[in-house]
């Protein structure tokens, strides 16, 4: 496989890797999520019923109100938080989510880097929150 990096803005340093869990249409905050077991519970979000722990979650950006940091802080609490993340771009609700979260983060991919049409769930990534990079190493379908 020929390697593919993507590259953003580091946020909160830190390398992680991990399968790859991409919820294009975000996950919406209120309820969009169980904090204590980190299923997503979001009706409208094509991975309704998986698990965000233990993931590379990647998204556009938040979605929902205010409280959106909330359920993502009181997941990494309850041990049910992913283990990295990545935003298409950056939002005052993801922002404040990393802050919170301290988990490695990078945002603000170009359009042709745009994590949320380059990576497909179940890819193997290396979230680089340091260097600013997403690296696909192996893809679902390999």
């Amino acid at each position: 496989m020929e390697k593919i990096v993507l590259q953003g803005r580091g946020v909160i340093p830190g390398i992680v890797e991990g399968e790859a869990l991409v919820c294009a249409d975000s996950i919406t905050g209120w309820g969009g999520i169980d904090p204590k077991t980190g299923v997503i519970k979001d009706y409208e979000n094509i991975n309704k019923g998986k698990s965000i722990k233990d993931t590379i979650l990647i998204m556009p950006g938040s979605k929902g109100s205010n409280g959106w940091s909330c359920y993502f802080g009181a997941a990494r609490a309850a041990g049910s938080a992913p283990k990295g993340w990545a935003f298409s771009r950056i939002d005052s609700s993801a922002g404040v989510a990393s802050a919170v979260m301290q988990i490695p983060t990078v945002v603000d991919f170009s359009k042709e880097d745009d994590p949320c049409v380059r990576v497909k769930t179940g890819d193997y990534v290396r979230l680089d929150g340091t260097k600013g990079t997403l690296e696909i190493l192996k893809t679902s379908s390999q």
